[in-house]
């Protein structure tokens, strides 16, 4: 039926759900996470809304969360919990939990927290606008599609990055089952997205002033595989150096035991691809290796990294380790110790493990008290930035290539990034100069001091 058909009280909640909305968005989590997010405000924008970032100011609030480990999960529940009480003391008309806990904990939300409208799932965010407008309408919905689904979208993601990179998320989901990781039941199996959407994407994001791309996925390197017939993350690699306005292209979540001759070949021949790969490797004893379902052995893992060493010797290698996983020993971690100190990492992080419902590592004997976990990581950081500053202190006097972030505030210098850095994660360089300069511009930089995690430079006339 028409709408003007509609009774004249049902016709006025459309119109008022159309009305522009002060939205407020709080992504939380991982940069898979904020594609998601930003794919969401892109949606909110083509219709009109208005981005803001005062509570007090909003008509919406979104909420966009994550559930990976315990930490995570309070850091959701505790924002959703300090935006409901903008429902009484503000202006706020509608609150929307979307992401992660919300596909796990969909119903729960909607029972403990009554002050939340919608909850949308992993495989639901393209129906934000709806749920937006449906709230206002005074309707409390779940919105959980398909959770092997591909959200179809058609409007331009809104980067939140700064504009100068973005993250092209080049799949969801994964296969993988690692006995600690609760993902493929939030996120379903893994599924990449067609070659010419991202190609699209990454050509709308260079207009838009994007100059690195920084691919990510559950897993990249196994992008393909699933439509395709065979890994081609090689192919996506060579048709995203030809695209215009594109500098640098950087592959986080590289399962070491994925990686293949394609890919190092496509790395070393390409120049837009940097010589930096994040290997997500969690430990390096065989045992607990096994116990966690990874699918390397230490001896593979010494391979893999001698292989990429040998063939591109000025890789910068990244890895996140997960320690005191149920039944680690002491000479287990002193193993992972040894290892560390042997394959010098140039980034490393380390997270305490964290035991999460519905996943088999929950229950296995042997849990490990929260004070021998952070002994250990606090053992291993140490390592690490021992490591790190010796590496750090190997560059001084080299000439490397910076892609500026910023400026540093009062002070004739800015801040930026080299090609062993990525956003956030990773180290910064810092270079006086009175020259002016704009995040996303690349500038020659000869580092002459070392700063522990970072670096001290001047430019190059």
């Amino acid at each position: 039926m028409p709408e003007w058909y509609l009774p004249f009280a049902e016709y006025m909640s459309i119109v008022r759900g159309r009305r522009r909305m002060n939205i407020l968005f709080i992504s939380l989590g991982c940069d898979k996470n904020l594609v998601d997010s930003e794919v969401m405000l892109g949606i909110l924008a083509s219709r009109g809304h208005r981005m803001v970032d005062d509570e007090t100011l909003a008509d919406v609030i979104v909420v966009n969360t994550c559930c990976f480990i315990h930490d995570a999960k309070e850091e959701s529940i505790q924002t959703i919990l300090e935006m409901a009480e903008y429902k009484t003391s503000g202006s706020l008309k509608a609150l929307i939990v979307t992401g992660c806990l919300a596909q796990r904990y969909q119903k729960e939300i909607l029972e403990e927290i009554p002050e939340v409208d919608a909850v949308l799932g992993t495989a639901s965010y393209d129906k934000i606008a709806e749920a937006i407008d449906q709230a206002l309408a005074g309707n409390s919905e779940l919105y959980m599609e398909n959770i092997d689904a591909l959200p179809q979208v058609d409007s331009k993601r809104l980067v939140t990055t700064g504009g100068h990179f973005a993250y092209l998320k080049i799949a969801e989901g994964c296969d993988k089952h690692c006995t600690y990781c609760i993902i493929p039941k939030i996120r379903g199996d893994y599924r990449s997205v067609p070659m010419e959407q991202l190609l699209k994407e990454a050509g709308e994001l260079a207009e838009q002033g994007v100059r690195e791309l920084i691919l990510v996925a559950q897993e990249t390197t196994l992008y393909g595989r699933d439509i395709y017939g065979e890994k081609s993350l090689h192919r996506l690699l060579r048709e995203l150096c030809k695209i215009e306005g594109i500098r640098w292209i950087r592959i986080l979540y590289c399962y070491p035991e994925e990686i293949d001759e394609n890919l190092i070949r496509v790395m070393k021949e390409e120049p837009k691809i940097c010589h930096y790969l994040d290997l997500p490797i969690q430990h390096a004893n065989d045992q607990i290796l096994k116990r966690m379902g990874r699918r390397t052995s230490k001896e593979q893992l010494i391979e893999i990294i001698g292989r990429l060493r040998e063939e591109i010797p000025d890789i910068a290698l990244r890895t996140t380790l997960i320690t005191g996983f149920p039944g680690e020993t002491r000479e287990q971690h002193e193993e992972l110790m040894e290892f560390v100190d042997q394959m010098e990492f140039d980034r490393l992080g380390v997270f305490t493990y964290s035991p999460e419902e519905d996943t088999p590592a929950a229950t296995m004997p042997d849990q490990i008290p929260e004070e021998v976990k952070e002994d250990r990581q606090a053992e291993l950081m140490e390592l690490q930035q021992e490591i790190a500053f010796d590496l750090a202190d190997d560059m001084v006097g080299r000439e490397v290539v910076v892609m500026i972030e910023g400026k540093v505030a009062d002070e004739n210098a800015y801040v930026g990034r080299t090609y062993k850095d990525a956003p956030n994660v990773d180290g910064l360089i810092f270079i006086n100069t009175e020259e002016e300069m704009m995040s996303g511009d690349f500038a020659r930089v000869k580092v002459t001091g070392a700063l522990e995690y970072d670096l001290i430079g001047e430019l190059i006339e």
